[in-house]
Order: structure tokens, then C-alpha cells, then sequence
């Protein structure tokens, strides 16, 4: 099992565990995959669900980039959904966990196709 194996394998961890859920590992693997050598990078693998300025990145260039959504507020108030499923106080929030989610939120499946 290679090292993306083994991420994608805690990241579905944690899918089941914090959204009691089991995830769809074909889509899953392919936001990992989408998400390139930052899963490797500590800093860049996590997202800091306190800082306005991150979230702000995670709506723009996620959101309204890659998934083609308008830019509204519901966006903002989508990620603080998910951050607050994840749990607040969860210092790992993992970035391709949280971009799964809101591609299941919003049914953008296809964008994976």
C-alpha cells in the first residue's frame, strides 16, 4: 500500500467516524488525487476551520472554481456545516475529507466524473 493509499484510507477513517458515514472510496480517492502533492504537506493537508481568511480560499478556489458554483453567502455557510459535523474543537480537519463533503453537499459528483 502506497503512501496515497494509506491517506485515503484514514481520510475514509475519519468520514465514518465523524459523519457516521460510509464514503464512496472511488470518489474520495479521486479528490485525493485532485488535491495533488499537498496532501503530503502537514500544513496544507488540514484546513483551519477558525481562520475567515482560509475558509475564504476554501469558497473561492474550491466552491466557485473547481466546483462551478455561484459565489454566495450559502457557500460560507456550507463549509461552517461541515466544519461544524466535522466538530470544532477537532484539531485535524483534513482538507480532502471536507472537499468530499461538499461535493456530496452540492452533488458535484461528476466534476470527478
Amino acid at each position: 500500500m502506497g503512501r496515497r493509499d494509506e491517506l485515503i484510507e484514514k481520510y475514509a477513517q475519519d468520514i465514518r467516524d465523524k459523519f457516521g458515514e460510509e464514503p464512496d472510496m472511488a470518489l474520495l480517492k479521486k479528490v485525493v488525487i485532485g488535491l495533488g502533492p499537498s496532501i503530503y504537506n502537514a500544513d496544507a493537508e488540514t484546513v483551519a476551520g477558525s481562520d475567515p481568511a482560509e475558509l475564504e480560499r476554501v469558497r473561492k478556489n474550491f466552491l466557485v472554481k473547481k466546483l462551478s458554483l455561484e459565489d454566495s453567502d450559502d457557500l460560507m455557510a456550507a463549509i461552517d456545516e461541515v466544519i461544524a459535523k466535522y466538530g470544532r474543537s477537532n484539531r485535524n480537519k483534513y482538507r480532502a475529507v471536507i472537499y468530499y463533503m461538499l461535493v456530496r453537499k452540492y452533488g458535484r459528483e461528476s466534476i470527478y466524473g
